[in-house]
């Protein structure tokens, strides 16, 4: 039976925000009940551990407490009107609403691990059991979900170089040969190829915040795309997308 699955892009949460947006979707997910959430990855910055900042004015005062703090905090907010439901749901004796929670470690999570690999005086103490994922399966960073014959996974890698697959998203399908969802690129490609046997699609939505990133400027701030996805009817690899910008879902 065909399942429909929403894709969330990376939220990348930080300490001193406010997260409306993520209100405004925990209210979509009971408006439209989804059968399967995916998160693909990114929802903590993560920026105390960030190689780019080590050692600049940047770094200052940042600490790894308050940005797992931040996460969790916005993954409250996410699965606010969810965990509401479901209480009233069961005080009522009603059927239960239970989405497949699916979460994907993204490269900002796995500057978690990467600094206890640095410093293995910390192992034991920190890892992703301090992030608040009860609840989700979690996918390790990389690791590869097939829902409904789509692959879904925080970027796909070049299996010569370790590198995302970049390019078109024609180029993507054309390397990965099956259908595919990810995130990690600020930006919104999509695209499908039919063949005799099947249909294949393939999916890159990597922004779901409101803040700007200083590194991308304010041209590519403006420019890029934000939003989340809905893969409707999803079966055998195949799905009716609907792109859901984040204009529309705050308005």
């Amino acid at each position: 039976m065909a399942s429909n699955i929403l894709m969330i892009s990376d939220t990348q949460t930080k300490p001193g925000q406010e997260w409306p947006h993520l209100s405004k979707l925990s209210a979509f997910i009971i408006r439209r009940r989804p059968d399967v959430i995916v998160h693909i990855g990114d929802h903590r910055d993560m920026p105390s551990l960030s190689t780019y900042d080590k050692g600049t004015k940047k770094a200052e005062g940042k600490t790894v407490y308050q940005d797992i703090a931040a996460g969790n905090a916005a993954m409250d907010v996410l699965l606010h009107d969810l965990k509401c439901l479901q209480a009233k749901q069961r005080r009522n004796k009603e059927k239960l609403y239970k989405p497949r929670l699916v979460f994907c470690i993204g490269n900002h999570e796995e500057r978690i691990m990467r600094h206890v690999n640095a410093n293995p005086e910390l192992h034991g103490f920190l890892d992703y059991s301090k992030l608040n994922l009860k609840g989700w399966e979690v996918y390790d960073y990389l690791e590869v979900a097939r829902i409904e014959g789509i692959l879904f996974s925080h970027y796909f890698a070049n299996p010569g170089t370790g590198k995302p697959i970049g390019g078109t998203i024609q180029n993507r399908l054309n390397k990965i040969k099956e259908s595919f969802a990810q995130g990690h690129q600020q930006t919104f490609q999509f695209d499908k190829c039919h063949t005799l046997n099947r249909t294949l699609l393939g999916v890159v939505a990597g922004a779901f915040y409101i803040h700007d990133e200083g590194y991308m400027g304010p041209q590519g701030n403006r420019q890029h795309w934000r939003g989340v996805t809905m893969f409707n009817q999803a079966q055998n690899g195949d799905a009716a997308l609907e792109e859901i910008r984040l204009d529309d879902l705050m308005t």
